[in-house]
């Protein structure tokens, strides 16, 4: 290292394009050009000689059309290995060129007519289903190489990566030094040089008045987009009316496991409590088709993959009463070789309150009659006690005391049905709270009433899950000890 301190500082523009002593050296020579753009550098390095010599000394850049930046983005790799194989999408990512792209101009008349392409070229599967958004690379590089041997490629190395994509999305890659202390560069040779270098953004800070154009034509672009995708939209996109909510639930009824007999299908029913309603043409029941079971571990599972779609509209009329949502009760049925069907077991589901994917596993139970008479009649010639309602499930639709007795019902646990729920809401609450988006919980917290209900479900799921650990706690104490308890009590 010289006696004098060795600091170089350079202003690089976008695209400036400072040459290296390697390429001085090598586009000096005429019959190492070959393409056009060598050529050009040919005659701006011969004029660039004639005014004294380059400027810089260690600091060049490489730009988007040379050679170092086509190689540089097809020839990095994932991982460290030696032996890397490269996977199919970093194969099919080496292929794309992200390069600005020129493209045609599509009218706006052409895109309402085209969304989905029946026929895709292989162009068009490499440009819509793999990432390539057109990007502008530049390298800011230094040699490093010992003083008096400038112009080896081994002691080239990247200070800084520029890269601008077609959205206008600036990527620099080490950042801003800042507040930051420098990066280092550690050479590998005998010597173990270390060399440091900041970065500072000396573009030239934006006048108010030509911010606030700037953002007079963003407003201007993003009003315009949007009323390019209302147009797309149509005006015929039905808003409810204030104070209702549209519920769509796309349901699918996947499986039944852990039944006694074969050949099961599902029937099932949704009940609307009081304020919800639905159109005439809905459908509000259903019977899947006879699934046969296959085992699966310990049990036996029917797939059914049964869709079904409701849609239903909530109107809230006194803010003081608790909302209720509908229920679907399902009876589960196996169907012999004779034709003969059996009841295997009953539940019921209260749809979701909250929008999004619900996986939902629901017990069942039957009724049972004492004596082996009733369980001989079920195997021989089929029938068992049966439900006349099925919303004795939970609460008779018909029940209008204060208190409903089961004593006496006596019922036996059978398997377990699986839902796949898909919820979508839809009501002027959204708009009205679109700034409040992350303080808002479940739809009818914005209609109103619903947290009272929700607290009050929180309440009773505690209580029933304190009441299920003092019953197994109950069970595993040793039956002599609870005894003793209970008569000293």
């Amino acid at each position: 290292r010289p006696p004098e301190d060795e600091e170089e500082e350079a202003e690089v523009g976008w695209q400036e394009k400072l040459f290296s002593q390697f390429e001085v050296d090598l586009y000096l020579n005429e019959s190492a050009c070959q393409t056009p753009l060598d050529w050009q550098y040919h005659e701006e390095i011969q004029k660039l000689e004639k005014a004294g010599g380059r400027k810089n000394c260690r600091i060049f850049t490489y730009t988007d059309h040379d050679r170092f930046t086509n190689l540089e983005e097809l020839c990095q790799k994932v991982t460290d290995l030696d032996h890397e194989v490269p996977s199919y999408l970093v194969e099919r990512m080496a292929n794309v060129r992200r390069r600005r792209q020129d493209r045609r101009p599509v009218e706006a008349s052409s895109l309402k007519t085209k969304i989905i392409t029946w026929e895709p070229s292989e162009e068009f599967i490499k440009n819509n289903h793999v990432i390539n958004t057109p990007v502008q690379t530049m390298y800011i590089m230094g040699d490093l190489g010992p003083y008096g041997k400038l112009g080896h490629r081994e002691y080239e190395n990247v200070l800084c990566t520029i890269k601008v994509d077609g959205n206008g999305v600036i990527t620099v890659k080490p950042d801003f030094t800042g507040s930051k202390g420098a990066y280092r560069i550690e050479l590998d040779g005998e010597k173990r040089e270390v060399w440091e270098y900041t970065i500072e953004n000396a573009s030239a800070q934006v006048q108010p008045e030509e911010e606030e154009r700037e953002q007079r034509v963003f407003r201007d672009l993003y009003g315009r987009h949007r009323d390019y995708l209302s147009g797309l939209v149509g005006s015929d996109f039905e808003m409810p009316l204030p104070g209702t909510l549209r519920l769509f639930v796309n349901g699918e009824i996947v499986s039944a496991q852990g039944y006694e007999y074969d050949n099961l299908y599902v029937h099932f029913f949704l009940e609307l409590p009081n304020q919800w309603s639905s159109s005439p043409l809905q459908q509000l029941s259903g019977v899947t088709q006879t699934c046969a079971t296959k085992t699966v571990g310990w049990d036996n599972v029917a797939y059914f993959c049964y869709p079904f779609t409701v849609e239903l509209f909530y109107t809230q009329e006194d803010e003081d009463s608790l909302p209720q949502w509908p229920v679907l009760y399902f009876e589960v049925l196996s169907l012999d070789f004779w034709q003969r069907y059996r009841v295997e077991g009953y539940g019921s589901l209260v749809l979701p309150a909250s929008p999004g994917v619900h996986m939902l596993t629901i017990p069942t139970w039957r009724p049972v009659e004492l004596g082996t008479v009733a369980e001989m009649r079920r195997f021989f010639i089929g029938g068992s006690p049966e439900l006349e309602d099925l919303t004795y499930i939970r609460i008779p639709s018909t029940f209008k005391g204060k208190r409903l007795s089961r004593f006496g019902f006596r019922t036996e646990t059978t398997g377990s049905v699986t839902f796949r729920l898909y919820c979508l809401q839809q009501s002027k609450a959204f708009l009205e709270n679109s700034a409040l988006r992350q303080r808002m919980q479940s739809v009818l917290d914005r209609l109103g009433g619903f947290s009272q209900q929700s607290s009050v479900y929180n309440v009773l799921e505690a209580f029933q899950r304190a009441r299920r650990r003092m019953q197994e706690a109950r069970e595993s104490l040793p039956q002599d000890l609870i005894n003793t308890c209970a008569s000293s009590v």
